[in-house]
């Protein structure tokens, strides 16, 4: 255990009085009253003694939070919760449930049940890209009392809260941030003399692809991310979606380079086009079909779990640059954890103890990373060992630490309640232009016009 890890079971026990005791001083805040119902029996737990009654505990230290949860995620992050929930079972009481649901399914299912008002869990999953869509709906509980009451907000990434936030509130706890890495199967490279050290920008990249056969690819454009590569390379080179007063910024000029970049990608003949998270996409990178692919951090717990027989022959370098001397930091995703508003305050209240102990915990974020890879939003933790360790499925690179050098760097990037809106034009007008019937130039703008037209937005 380092003194980084030492430091975060302190953190962790302070938590535990954050979550529990501190949630004592906001009951009122959550609107905690009395039934009226018998005084339930009285038992002795985890050395304070606890009153249960209608499927709640009210502790000795605080008041009372609901026998069991229900929390949604996906993936390995879902994966990674369950490393969580045994340790904070045993820490703090409760039963916490973690139910593993597709990433496409889960944010269909959760955003409906926000809209409906009813069948929401304690907690879920919500992506940073969501987040201003979703904190729009109303259905998101402001938790911005028990950070205040915690203390722990400042412990975070600043610029991940931007969108989590509102003037009203905050609605959710950061969970992980995507330093974008270039991850690569080491063994095509090398058959290959290709020489990724060498790289600085995209057209050595596409050029250093070249020298694959035709039936290998350098990486992969998929049909149905474009938005992502987009996103990702508009953000390295500094560029918005929107402007500080809210025009539509999609034509921008760094947003013109960028679709540049992608269409000659795709004319190199270096790419291929599986769709992402498909299992033909899966398999192309397993077999080496596609030798790299340009992702977040969190794409290395992915491609444990999903390609768990090619560890040892990935490595990572920090993504190309759009131009020499330019930015090599940017971020793609990151999640957090949120609390539906329909709940009740004692569900809530285990739902906020147990986001407390799971993000907000030097030593939960770290158990987390060591394990699938999922970068912590939480910064107190980026001067840990643990990002100094060999790293045995990416040939021993001690990756974590190139992770922790982009993390400072990575500029922020606005999102609003319309990034969808751009998500979906961009993947249009983008098709378009890679099957040639739209320069990069009239792509970005057909894009930018179809989200002023459908968000009456002005054109920047």
């Amino acid at each position: 255990m380092t003194n980084n890890d030492r430091r975060s079971v302190g953190r962790r026990t302070v938590l535990k009085g954050a979550g529990i005791a501190g949630l004592a001083g906001l009951a009122g805040l959550a609107g905690c009253v009395g039934t009226g119902d018998p005084a339930p029996e009285t038992t002795e737990s985890g050395g304070g003694s606890t009153e249960s009654s209608g499927g709640s505990t009210t502790t000795s230290a605080g008041p009372a939070m609901a026998d069991e949860i229900e929390v949604w995620g996906w993936d390995v992050a879902a994966r990674a919760m369950d490393l969580i929930d045994d340790p904070y079972e045993e820490a703090n009481g409760g039963d916490v449930s973690i139910n593993q649901i597709g990433r496409a399914d889960l944010k269909d299912r959760f955003k409906s049940r926000l809209l409906s008002g009813t069948g929401a869990p304690a907690a879920s999953m919500m992506e940073s890209v969501d987040a201003a869509s979703w904190v729009d709906t109303g259905g998101l509980r402001d938790i911005s009392g028990w950070l205040e009451e915690s203390g722990i907000k400042g412990d975070f990434v600043e610029g991940k809260w931007g969108p989590l936030e509102n003037d009203e509130g905050t609605y959710a706890l950061p969970w992980d941030i995507g330093p974008v890495v270039t991850f690569y199967r080491r063994s095509v490279m090398e058959e290959n003399d290709i020489d990724v050290s060498s790289v600085e920008t995209w057209d050595q990249y596409i050029e250093e692809g070249k020298k694959l056969p035709d039936d290998q690819y350098l990486l992969n454009l998929p049909s149905n991310d474009y938005d992502g590569l987009w996103r990702m390379m508009l953000r390295q080179i500094g560029g918005q979606p929107f402007t500080a007063n809210g025009a539509v910024n999609v034509a921008s000029d760094k947003s013109l380079q960028v679709a540049r970049i992608l269409k000659e990608i795709r004319d190199s003949g270096i790419a291929n086009d599986l769709a992402s998270w498909s299992s033909g996409w899966f398999t192309a990178f397993g077999d080496g079909t596609t030798a790299s692919l340009t992702a977040g951090a969190w794409m290395e717990g992915t491609l444990k779990a999903e390609l768990g027989d090619t560890s040892g022959d990935w490595g990572v370098f920090k993504p190309p640059a759009v131009e020499s001397g330019g930015s090599r930091a940017t971020n793609w995703g990151g999640s957090n954890l949120t609390i539906p508003a329909q709940v009740s305050d004692e569900v809530a209240r285990r739902a906020w103890d147990y986001m407390a102990y799971t993000l907000g915990t030097e030593e939960s974020q770290l158990t987390m990373y060591r394990e699938y890879g999922l970068f912590p939003a939480l910064e107190t933790t980026y001067e840990s060992d643990a990002f100094d360790q060999p790293n045995e499925f990416l040939g021993g690179q001690e990756a974590g630490r190139i992770y922790a050098e982009i993390a400072p760097e990575i500029a922020p990037y606005r999102y609003t309640v319309d990034t969808p809106e751009v998500t979906q034009a961009i993947n249009s007008h983008f098709r378009d232009m890679m099957a040639g019937d739209k320069t990069p130039k009239e792509a970005v703008d057909a894009a930018a016009q179809q989200v002023a037209d459908r968000t009456d937005r002005d054109l920047a």
